[in-house]
């Protein structure tokens, strides 16, 4: 035995788990397995899981009624031609775009915002020493 802690799996809420990674698994060329409860996707570079939640609220972006409370990044190299196939999939291209130089923010079939950005974002020992 260890005390050792690994990080695991990110699981999203969703008022449907299986459909959820059906969309993602849509998007990424991942593979999808599970139930409406739960379910998980297993894509090129990473896994996902999405578990059931029966009171599930959409974010709303941007605003705090129902504040996001996390979001998904996904690197691109052409915004509008994946922002075109995510549509295809069931997302919607949200309203405000605050970095729409290399940004599309998108919202899944269950209002979660992602984004698709041909930044490939900080990696560590990008930042300075504080």
């Amino acid at each position: 035995m260890s005390d050792q802690i690994r990080l695991s799996v990110t699981t999203v809420n969703a008022p449907d788990a299986l459909a959820l990674a059906s969309f993602y698994a849509e998007l990424t060329g991942g593979d999808t397995s599970g139930s409406a409860h739960w379910a998980a996707l297993t894509g090129p570079n990473g896994y996902i899981a999405f578990q059931q939640v029966e009171d599930f609220r959409p974010p709303v972006w941007p605003g705090a009624d129902v504040p996001m409370q996390m979001h998904l990044d996904f690197f691109v190299d052409d915004l509008e031609a994946t922002g075109a196939r995510a549509v295809a999939a069931g997302a919607s291209r949200l309203d405000f775009q605050p970095n729409s130089d290399h940004c599309l923010v998108c919202a899944d079939p269950a209002g979660h915002p992602f984004c698709l950005s041909t930044w490939d974002g900080p990696h560590l020992g990008d930042e300075p020493d504080e």
